[in-house]
């Protein structure tokens, strides 16, 4: 006998239609309103009484079948399977910050583990004190917690942690604790870890695109001194570090001013995303070039960089968000640096 269900399909949502029914089939074995081995309406019972094509009902079975969360029994129609990936595995995944970078290792995490967890996201923006509260609210309800250590002082600047950052650290059972994105906290016992070398990321990925920077007289380091969200210091060591080591003339701005005194033969390494805004406006309505008269290389990947042909450094958040959910499903206790990349682009 087939279950009935619920299949609500919003006409005025741009979420494609087989997508909506997928995340509501998908919505309602994780509630138990669909038991698993129940049999489901099949694509034409579907079609008609969602008043559906019967084209977008099967590209979504063909999704759910991919995701092993249905099969197709021949002769007898559609069941929800058993199978690992309906789970009862509840993640707490606490960020310091809802950036686009952060979203991208957030949604990378939650795709690699597929339905196999509910994973709950809270932002602390880099407050200490929301940090341990939100921690001690959520101790002992959840099976994983992973975690980005970021804060700021009372001058705004990045600290990586302090003793009460640790202390709360250290009443999280270590085989539940993924520590992301920063340098690993001294903490005692194994834990899971993929983390950023600051600064000998920025010293690496510099010295990969060192022939292109020789053909410019100065390197600017555009570092936001007073962000709301601090950025690691370390960043800037790892600067001052390859500038001083090869002999670059170099400067630090802590943003892009209106009418900056612009220079040929100049480069600039920014940080924040308006600062790169305001650079390529000011250099376009100064007839200057990128890649000619100015370089640009901007920290930290984006599509949209890549469609306008921004050089870039950056650590390859998809991987880290995988990584840390291949550490949560095989029960890894690893300590992993991220992949940091330079990738070349037209504005050096």
């Amino acid at each position: 006998m087939t279950q009935t269900f619920d299949i609500k399909i919003n006409e005025n949502s741009r979420v494609p239609k087989y997508k909506q029914i997928v995340d509501c089939i998908i919505a309602d074995i994780s509630s138990g309103n669909l038991k698993v081995g129940e049999k489901i309406p099949s694509i034409n019972e579907l079609s008609e009484s969602c008043y559906l094509s019967r084209d977008t009902v099967e590209k979504a079975y063909k999704q759910l079948k991919k995701q092993k969360v249905i099969i197709s029994v021949k002769g007898k129609g559609y069941y929800t399977t058993k199978t690992d990936l309906i789970s009862k595995i509840n993640i707490f995944f606490l960020v310091n910050k809802p950036s686009s970078y952060k979203m991208m290792i957030y949604n990378s995490f939650v795709n690699a583990i597929g339905v196999n967890a509910h994973v709950n996201l809270s932002i602390y923006h880099c407050e200490e004190s929301l940090f341990i509260r939100t921690i001690e609210k959520n101790l002992g309800a959840y099976d994983y917690y992973v975690i980005m250590p970021h804060f700021k002082d009372d001058h705004q600047q990045h600290v990586s942690f302090t003793a009460d950052v640790l202390n709360t650290l250290e009443k999280i059972p270590k085989e539940k604790l993924v520590i992301l994105d920063n340098t690993k906290p001294e903490i005692k016992g194994s834990y899971g870890s993929i983390y950023q070398d600051f600064q000998a990321d920025i010293f690496k990925a510099l010295t990969e695109a060192i022939e292109k920077l020789k053909k410019y007289d100065k390197l600017i380091l555009v570092y936001p001194i007073k962000s709301v969200h601090p950025y690691p210091r370390r960043i800037l060591n790892g600067f001052r570090q390859f500038c001083i080591q090869n002999n670059f003339d170099f400067e630090i701005l802590d943003e892009i001013y209106e009418d900056m005194e612009l220079q040929s033969r100049d480069t600039y390494i920014t940080i924040e995303e308006m600062d790169l805004v305001n650079l390529v406006r000011q250099t376009r309505s100064k007839g200057l070039k990128m890649g000619r008269d100015i370089g640009v290389i901007s920290y930290n990947e984006t599509p949209l960089k890549e469609l306008l042909g921004i050089t870039v450094i950056s650590t390859d958040f998809k991987a880290m968000g995988e990584t840390a959910a291949y550490m949560v499903l095989k029960n890894k206790k690893e300590r992993v640096k991220n992949v940091f990349k330079y990738i070349e682009r037209n504005s050096v």
